[in-house]
């Protein structure tokens, strides 16, 4: 049962049982020792989730702080998304809750007929966020709503032509003012050049949702999809949108962007094995990179080489750590149930 523990120098989950941290700790004894702590409501209630929902406005949204420039961005779609991760992934909000309820409608409201979320990008397609959102919203309990299947539906049309995904604005050629009026005005969206090759930062987020749904993680697409995700592990990003391969070593949790410990949390969900060379060699690179206590930085990439000893930062650690830890047991109790 230990096996993925052995794996490491250090062993993760004392320190984890000591961050004083109640909903890490909850998930620590549910995911990684196997016990049952009872129903993940009793999370719902805590200081920090109150916290963010003490913010919520009635319509489901939480507010921006600051200036709104630009009128045809949503706004509220990036604030919600925001704070809805919180409530999914660090405290188990689910469609029983009313908080969780009104954002989830709040997140519906911002889907086209055509199935996307709209308006962080303010008309363009946001094919990255789509994905993304959509990954919360099953989580919380929505995986058989018709909404949900529209927004499969889209994701499976606005493939690249290799089988990934990118954002479809940069796959043409346009200059930086054009891009940038273009996802702050009201035009009209431009669909992808197909023939392009597909963004690992894009198709990461995007894969996100078929990991998590029941049925779409073990479909085609999704295993064409980590296939060319793993092929990208360390190299640079096909587009100038955040391309330097450092960003797959800036961690966070809850997810937000495309890295290593996000991509490898869809790739075990999907059900490629250990055994995998490129999934193999990321899980070294894990091993070989953890702390002295047992943990893992927010970040290794080589701009981001000072970390801060502050709270947030500790907090974050334990919540990253949480999550390499996850994909270690989910793979290695996989090979188990494998014969492997």
């Amino acid at each position: 049962m230990n096996e993925w523990r052995e794996q490491f120098r250090i062993d993760p989950v004392p320190p984890l049982l000591q961050s004083g941290d109640e909903a890490l700790i909850y998930y620590v004894r549910r995911d990684l020792l196997g016990e049952e702590p009872g129903p993940v409501a009793q999370l719902w209630g805590l200081p920090g989730a109150q916290k963010i929902l003490k913010k919520q406005l009635l319509d489901g949204s939480w507010p921006r702080s600051g200036e709104q420039r630009h009128p045809a961005i949503n706004y509220g779609l990036i604030e919600t998304w925001r704070w809805f991760r919180f409530l999914v992934e660090q405290y188990g909000f689910t469609s029983e809750h009313e908080g969780a309820r009104r954002a989830a409608e709040f997140l519906f409201a911002c889907q086209t007929e055509e199935g996307d979320f709209r308006g962080i990008l303010a008309n363009q397609y946001a094919t990255y966020y789509t994905g993304a959102i959509l990954a919360l919203l099953i989580q919380a309990g929505y995986a058989d709503d018709l909404r949900v299947e529209r927004c499969f539906q889209w994701l499976l049309r606005m493939r690249q032509s290799d089988g990934g995904w990118s954002i479809p604005m940069i796959t043409h050629k346009l200059d930086r003012e054009t891009q940038y009026r273009l996802s702050s005005e009201m035009a009209e969206p431009l669909q992808p050049d197909r023939s392009k090759p597909f963004s690992h930062n894009a198709t990461g987020m995007i894969l996100r949702a078929f990991a998590t749904h029941p049925e779409y993680r073990h479909c085609e697409a999704a295993r064409t999809a980590a296939g060319l995700l793993k092929s990208r592990f360390f190299q640079p990003d096909a587009y100038t949108s955040y391309q330097d391969a450092g960003y797959w070593l800036r961690f966070e949790y809850p997810f937000w962007w495309n890295n290593l410990v996000a991509v490898l949390d869809s790739l075990s969900r999907i059900g490629l094995p250990k055994s995998d060379e490129q999934i193999r060699k990321a899980l070294d690179w894990l091993v070989a990179h953890q702390q002295a206590n047992g943990l893992w930085k927010v970040s290794y990439a080589v701009t981001d080489q000072v970390e801060k000893d502050t709270q947030k930062v500790r907090t974050m650690k334990s919540w990253i750590s949480l999550a390499i830890c996850r994909v270690f047991r989910r793979l290695y109790t996989q090979a188990r149930k494998d014969g492997g």
